[in-house]
């Protein structure tokens, strides 16, 4: 029987996840304001997780999971697949708790991925992702660490604790707008596997109902729009992007009956738009983010969401763990 999250575990996520990390800043974007053409009234905020010790938003659902497995893992090892950020999450709260992780990632994945999850302690196992959809050597590889080593299997979003652990952000997005007195019209928020916008689906609901929960998501991996037009899981065989951690096959069996219940609409995204939403952030507000990171802001930017409603619009910035060289080429555009 699949497990649904809801406020009250999200809730209980908040004292595991503050107990190691600080609050995420949610950020005045008045350039973008700017760009909208949004009246005194209204303002846009950018929920930056570029700010935690991993770069990436992942490390939330992470700490969460890791510890509400403490017991259960004891002494083996936690094992688990990640285009990267979840890697060095998982990672981080691995080193947090004691316990040994090892991570199977992609062998072209950016080196500052690498980078990050190796400082946190981890071992890590590479795969070619541009056959895995042939040959499903990812999974294979994993569960055989968790065969042959003992290991215990995390899931990167497809977990009621990973979805709670990540709906922490949401509720601190809750908890500042309401420190300013502010009302939510629009949220925007990247969608993979899933965790990341189910987690903060939650919370934003739950406070304010009656805003338009929107996930963007890349032209070319775009599962999710497929699933919610066809009212059922879909999945795509080779999703394609420039936004590495967009690339799931599908959103998971624990994240779909959130995401049917709270979100309203999908936008889906080429890479030249995120690419431009990437320029963007840059030059208006010196943010170095992967386009995975830049992608929801880039569908707002692009004209691809109208933001209706008279209260605030929060986008999400889910990461910034990208390499020189291409994020250079990227924002040439």
């Amino acid at each position: 029987m699949i497990q649904i999250s809801d406020i009250t575990d999200v809730r209980s996520a908040e004292a595991i996840v503050h107990q190691h990390l600080d609050r995420t800043p949610l950020i005045r974007s008045y350039p973008m304001e700017k760009e909208l053409g949004l009246p005194p009234t209204r303002k846009v905020w950018l929920k930056d997780y570029g700010w935690t010790p991993v770069g990436s938003y992942k490390v939330y659902g992470a700490l969460n999971w890791v510890a509400r497995n403490h017991e259960r893992i004891a002494d083996r090892p936690i094992a688990a697949h990640s285009s990267g950020n979840f890697a060095s999450g998982i990672a981080f709260a691995g080193k947090q708790y004691g316990k040994k992780v090892i991570i199977v990632m992609p062998e072209n994945a950016p080196k500052v991925k690498f980078g990050l999850t190796e400082s946190f302690g981890a071992e890590i196992r590479t795969y070619d992702i541009a056959t895995d959809h042939k040959t499903g050597v990812r999974d294979r590889i994993t569960r055989e660490i968790s065969e042959q080593e003992n290991a215990i299997q995390a899931s990167p979003y497809d977990d009621p604790h990973v979805i709670a652990g990540h709906g922490v952000g949401g509720l601190e997005i809750v908890e500042d707008l309401r420190q300013h007195g502010r009302r939510l019209s629009t949220f925007v928020c990247q969608v993979s596997g899933g965790g990341l916008m189910a987690g903060h689906a939650i919370a934003i609901a739950d406070a304010f109902p009656g805003a338009n929960i929107i996930g963007v998501e890349p032209d070319s991996a775009d599962d999710f729009a497929q699933s919610m037009r066809a009212g059922e899981r879909i999945r795509i065989e080779h999703p394609k992007s420039i936004c590495d951690g967009l690339l799931s096959y599908d959103v998971g069996e624990h994240n779909w009956p959130i995401l049917q219940r709270h979100v309203s609409n999908v936008s889906v995204v080429p890479d030249d738009d995120t690419r431009r939403g990437m320029k963007w952030l840059y030059h208006h507000h010196g943010l170095r983010c992967e386009p995975s990171g830049a992608i929801a802001l880039a569908a707002l930017l692009t004209g691809k969401i109208d933001p209706e409603g008279d209260g605030d619009v929060v986008v999400v910035i889910s990461g910034r763990n990208v390499d020189e060289a291409p994020f250079r080429d990227w924002i040439s555009i």
